[in-house]
């Protein structure tokens, strides 16, 4: 009896993981822009490949602007 309960309890912990797993494996659904728009959420103009290269070039300019300041703060005061 104890044999029994014990794979009865496997197959059921069995079968949640599996679920979750299932679920967890699904691609992500993406909203059209109707949807996005009535929930308040701005869509995306054009593809995802422009938004990637405006935070690249933002970040580039960035990092360019620090290492110009570097060696400003690194001289030494006189």
């Amino acid at each position: 009896m104890r044999m029994v309960f014990g794979v009865l309890s496997l197959l059921v912990v069995l079968a949640i993981v599996g679920l979750l797993g299932k679920k967890a494996l699904q691609p992500l659904q993406v909203r059209g822009a109707s949807d996005a728009a009535s929930a308040g959420v701005p869509a995306l103009a054009g593809t995802l490949a422009q938004p990637s290269r405006q935070l690249q070039n933002q970040v580039k300019d960035d990092v360019n602007k620090l290492m110009q300041q570097a060696p400003a703060r690194a001289e030494p005061a006189q």
